[in-house]
């Protein structure tokens, strides 16, 4: 199983957002049964609350359901069992790759947005997606843009990569 986690940080918003988008899309390149998608946050100060309300509404209207979700923090043993591991701005990046225990792990670190091909090639700095939750509808509608641009390039980097294995 080719295992991803999505980290923002409090895993509330953008996290959970990328996690069902990436399902969806994974699910829909057949790739359900090789790939798992979950997400986290780099601080643990939302741990155990539900998803935003607007982050929720924004995913309900692609049909993507995240009632069940719970915000948890990221744990230090996923370095060695996920495969791909993608921040959603660069502090989370940063963060990562000083608490990665070794090159391997920090090789696995990844801008969510270094998939997206308007953005690929630069800087982490400029490949973030900004907090939603200090604004509005408006917002999540641009993070959900934002990850949306992303999608495709991650679902065939994760493709060729299972290729490689087998």
């Amino acid at each position: 199983m080719y295992r991803i986690i999505t980290v923002c940080t409090g895993n509330i918003c953008r996290s959970p957002m990328a996690e069902f988008m990436l399902t969806q899309a994974v699910a829909e390149a057949g790739l359900a049964s090789d790939v798992t998608v979950d997400s986290a946050g780099i601080s643990d100060w939302e741990a155990g609350r539900p998803i935003d309300p607007r982050a929720a509404r924004r995913l309900a209207l692609a049909g993507l359901a995240s009632e069940a979700h719970r915000a948890r923090q990221f744990e230090l043993l996923w370095f060695a069992d996920r495969d791909l591991i993608l921040t959603l701005d660069a502090d989370h990046f940063d963060e990562l790759l000083r608490l990665a225990p070794d090159e391997a792990a920090r090789g696995k670190v990844r801008m969510f947005r270094s998939f997206d091909p308007a953005l690929a090639g630069r800087a982490p700095e400029e490949q973030g997606i900004y907090d939603p939750w200090f604004g509005n509808d408006a917002d999540f509608d641009a993070c959900w843009e934002m990850i949306r641009s992303a999608v495709p390039g991650i679902v065939e980097y994760v493709r060729k990569s299972l290729d490689a294995r087998r």
